[in-house]
């Protein structure tokens, strides 16, 4: 078994009751998520929409999947009717999007918006005037079938603390000043969820630490 029991018990002590555990399980077989399932664990992140969908009927029905990759409009309507939270709103466009389907499926739809606080360019999000523009838009005040929980960001991959911290500190004080009604900050990954956690991270999304090496897609 590829689940890390020792290291998840280990993990959810140190974070304590105010951190979330969302256990990144894309690429890894339904076997495993049970595992996990079994020792406690109900939060799970999703990268790719079929994945998901696929392990969905053959998983606990009270899992909380959460959708934590680059998530395209045309995809939203297979994830929405069962979806716990989506962490990388990254657009205008694809939060309407949600807000439309939600509203075919006669739900509510938790969302994050994401903020882009990496220097790689391959990373997706909102900043800072982006973000601003959003929230206060006519288009966004509108919208009845979301709702915005906070904000999520992934920072640059690099071992360079002083950066990192740096990068988690830009979205924090985003939170901080928008984030009226907000409960969810989500930063923070395998290899630098403390210091996020430090920086004010309530949602970390851990996956090798307790399912191993992920698997390369082909």
């Amino acid at each position: 078994m590829a689940v890390n029991a020792e290291q998840y018990r280990s993990l959810i002590q140190e974070l304590g009751p105010d951190v979330t555990l969302v256990a990144v399980s894309k690429t890894k077989p339904a076997e495993d998520i049970q595992a996990l399932y079994e020792l406690g664990q109900r939060d799970f992140g999703e990268n790719y929409v079929q994945e998901l969908t696929e392990k969905v009927p053959a998983l606990p029905k009270d899992i909380r999947w959460h959708f934590i990759g680059h998530l395209q409009s045309n995809k939203v309507k297979y994830i929405v009717p069962f979806v716990h939270l989506i962490q990388g709103v990254d657009s205008l466009k694809l939060l309407k999007e949600i807000d439309k389907q939600s509203a075919k499926a006669g739900r509510v739809t938790d969302c994050l918006l994401q903020i882009h606080i990496a220097t790689e360019e391959t990373k997706f999000g909102l900043d800072g005037p982006e973000l601003a523009a959003l929230l206060v838009s006519d288009e966004f005040a509108s919208m009845k079938h979301i709702r915005v929980r906070g904000l999520m960001g992934m920072a640059s991959f690099s071992h360079d603390q002083e950066l990192l911290k740096k990068e988690f500190t830009v979205i924090r004080e985003l939170y901080k000043q928008h984030g009226s009604g907000w409960d969810t900050l989500s930063m923070g990954m395998s290899s630098d969820y403390r210091l996020a956690v430090q920086e004010g991270s309530t949602m970390v999304r851990v996956g090798s630490l307790l399912f191993g090496a992920r698997t390369p897609v082909s």
